[in-house]
C-alpha cells in the first residue's frame, strides 16, 4: 500500500449529509410520530411511560445504532480508500410499531382491564409486554447474523431487490404521493425542489431538501394546514425537560412469559426485520457500496436490544432508502448527525413540539423521492432478462397495501367494532365487484418473504434452473404449512397472521404441486441436453 494510501481519510463529514440528514431525520420523525399517536390514542398510555420511558429507550436505539453505522462507513471507506461510501440508514421499524401495539401491547392491556386492573397497572402491564416483545426481535435478529450470509448468496438480486420496491412503491410512496395531491399548494412546490435537485442537477443557495422543508413549512402555516392551537401547543411544552434513561431489566423479567406467549407474533417480526435488513444490504450493494453482513445485521440486534432495556417497545433496522440518500451525496456523517439530533428530541421531550410547528406535508417530498429511487434501481440493477421477476416481485406489496386501503375503507364505514365486527361475510360483497380480497389477504400476510420467492422463482425459470425453482417453491410450501406465509384469521378490526401446524394447507399443498411441476421440467432439460 502506497503512503498516499495509508494516509488516506474519509471526510466526517460533507455538503450533501445535510440533505440526507433531513431525509432520515424526517424518516425516523414520522415514526416517533407514529408512536406518539398510538400510544396516546390506541393504548391511553399517561405521558410518564411515553416521555420517561419510551422515548429516552428510543433515544439509546437510535444514538447507538447511527453512530455504528457512521463508525462502519469510515472504516470501510478508509479500507477501501474511497470518499464517496454512503453509511447504512437507520432507524425505527414501522412495521414492527403496527405489529406489536395492536397484536401484543393491545392485547395485554384489554385483558388485563377485563381482569378489574387500572388503566394505569393496564398501561404498566402492556408497556412491560412491549418490551419484552422488542427484546425477542432483537435477539432473534442477532442470532440470525451469523447465518443469514448465506441466504443472501443463495438469493438472487432481483427477488430482493424487487421485494424492496414492492414496499417503496406502496407503503413509502403511495401514501405520500396521495398526501401531495391532498394538500397540493403545501406538498407539490418542496416535491418540485426535490426533483429539480437530485434529477435536474439545479443548485440552489442553500441545501435542496433543507429548502424543501423550510417551503413546505412556510406554506403550511400560510394555507392554514397548520395553525396555532393554544390547547395543542400547551400540550406540545408540558413534556419538555430532560428525561433520564433508565434500564428497565426488572419490567422485561417480570413480563417474561410473554415470550413464549406472543411467539407467533415475535418470531415473525423478527424474521421480516432480519430479511428486511438483508434486502437493503443488497440494495446498497448494487448502488456501489457493499458492507458486511453479519456485523451489520448483529448490530441491528444489538441496538433493538438497547431499546428493550432502556424502555422502548420498538425495534430498530438497516432502512430502506440507501440509493437514495447515495444519490443525494450523503456520505457518513449524516447518520451520526440523525442520531445526536433525534436523540436529543427524544431525550429533552421536545420532540411533541417540533411536530407542532412542522408538517410532514413540508418534508415527506424526500421520502418520496427515496421511494422513487429503489423502484428504479430494482429495474436497473439488475440484468434486463430479469425485469419479468421484478414486476412479479411488485404483486405482493402491492396486494399488502390494497388490503390495508380496503380495510381501513371498511372502517371509516363504520365496521371493525366489537358490534359490527370483520367477518367472512365480507368475502360475497367484494368478489361481486370482481375484487378478491381475500387474495390480498393472504398476501398480505408474509409479504416478504412471498415477494422473494416469487421473484426467485421466476429468476430461477428464466435462467432454465428448475430445481432451483422447485426449492424455492417448497420454502414456500413449508413456510405456508406453518402459517408464516398467507394463512390469516378475522380479528374484530383486522384480519392477522395466523400460526399453527397445517393451518396454511391450501397454499402449502399449491407450492408443493409447483415443486413437482418444476422437478418435470429439469428432468425434460436433462433428457434433453
Amino acid at each position: 500500500m502506497s503512503n498516499a494510501a495509508k494516509s488516506f481519510v474519509p471526510s466526517w463529514f460533507v455538503r450533501q449529509d445535510i440533505d440526507g440528514f433531513f431525509g432520515l431525520a424526517l424518516d425516523n420523525f414520522i415514526q416517533i410520530l407514529v408512536i406518539l399517536s398510538l400510544c396516546q390514542g390506541v393504548l391511553q398510555f399517561p405521558p410518564n411511560i411515553i416521555y420517561g420511558r419510551i422515548l429516552p429507550g428510543v433515544a439509546i436505539s437510535l444514538i447507538v445504532g447511527n453512530f455504528y453505522y457512521s463508525w462502519l462507513a469510515y472504516k470501510q471507506s478508509k479500507k477501501e480508500q474511497r470518499d464517496d461510501l454512503t453509511a447504512l440508514p437507520y432507524g425505527i421499524n414501522t412495521i414492527s410499531i403496527f405489529a406489536y401495539i395492536f397484536l401484543v401491547m393491545l392485547p395485554v392491556r384489554l385483558d388485563a382491564l377485563a381482569n378489574g386492573a387500572t388503566s394505569q397497572a393496564a398501561a404498566e402491564l402492556a408497556w412491560q409486554a412491549g418490551l419484552v416483545a422488542c427484546l425477542g426481535s432483537g435477539l432473534i435478529e442477532f442470532g440470525g447474523a451469523f447465518v443469514v450470509d448465506r441466504l443472501r448468496k443463495f438469493t438472487p438480486r432481483a427477488a430482493l431487490l424487487s421485494t424492496l420496491a414492492g414496499i417503496a412503491l406502496t407503503f413509502i410512496s403511495m401514501g405520500f404521493f396521495l398526501r401531495t395531491y391532498a394538500h397540493p399548494i403545501v406538498a407539490l412546490i418542496p416535491f418540485g425542489v426535490i426533483l429539480l435537485t437530485y434529477y435536474g442537477n439545479v443548485k440552489f443557495v442553500i441545501p435542496g431538501g433543507l429548502l424543501a422543508v423550510i417551503l413546505g413549512t412556510i406554506l403550511a402555516w400560510l394555507t392554514g394546514l397548520s395553525t396555532w392551537d393554544g390547547t395543542q401547543f400547551n400540550g406540545a411544552i408540558a413534556p419538555i425537560g430532560f428525561h433520564v434513561p433508565n434500564l428497565a431489566i426488572g419490567a422485561l423479567w417480570q413480563e417474561r412469559a410473554i415470550l413464549l406467549s406472543y411467539f407467533s407474533i415475535i418470531l415473525p417480526m423478527g424474521l421480516f426485520n432480519l430479511i428486511g435488513s438483508l434486502q437493503n444490504l443488497e440494495s446498497a450493494e448494487a448502488a456501489g457500496d457493499r458492507y458486511p453482513a453479519a456485523p451489520c445485521l448483529a448490530a441491528n440486534g444489538i441496538g433493538t436490544i438497547f431499546a428493550a432495556m432502556f424502555g422502548s417497545c420498538f425495534p430498530t433496522t438497516i432502512y430502506i432508502g440507501h440509493p437514495g440518500w447515495k444519490e443525494m451525496g450523503a456520505r457518513i456523517g449524516y447518520s451520526a448527525l440523525n442520531g445526536v439530533v433525534m436523540g436529543l428530541f427524544c431525550l429533552s421531550g421536545t420532540i411533541g413540539l417540533l411536530s407542532f410547528f412542522i408538517p410532514i406535508d413540508s418534508g415527506m417530498a424526500i421520502v418520496l423521492w427515496i421511494g422513487i429511487v429503489i423502484v428504479t434501481q430494482s429495474f436497473t440493477a439488475t440484468p434486463i432478462k430479469h425485469a419479468p421477476a421484478v414486476v412479479i416481485g411488485l404483486f405482493p406489496g402491492i396486494a399488502a397495501y390494497s388490503a390495508l386501503v380496503a380495510k381501513t375503507a371498511l372502517r371509516a364505514a363504520g365496521l371493525g367494532t366489537p358490534t359490527s365486527p370483520f367477518s367472512p361475510e365480507l368475502i360475497p360483497v367484494f368478489e361481486q365487484s370482481d375484487t378478491y380480497i381475500t387474495g390480498a389477504f393472504a398476501l398480505e400476510q408474509g409479504a416478504i418473504f412471498s415477494a422473494t420467492i416469487l421473484a426467485a422463482i421466476t429468476v430461477s425459470i428464466i435462467e432454465r434452473e428448475f430445481g432451483q425453482a422447485a426449492l424455492w417453491s417448497l420454502v414456500g410450501a413449508v413456510l405456508s404449512w406453518v402459517g408464516l406465509l398467507h394463512s390469516y384469521q378475522w380479528t374484530i378490526g383486522d384480519t392477522a397472521i395466523s400460526l399453527g401446524w397445517g393451518v396454511g394447507a391450501p397454499w402449502a399443498v399449491s407450492y408443493t404441486l409447483l415443486a413437482i411441476l418444476f422437478c418435470y421440467a429439469q428432468w425434460q432439460k436433462k433428457l434433453n441436453s
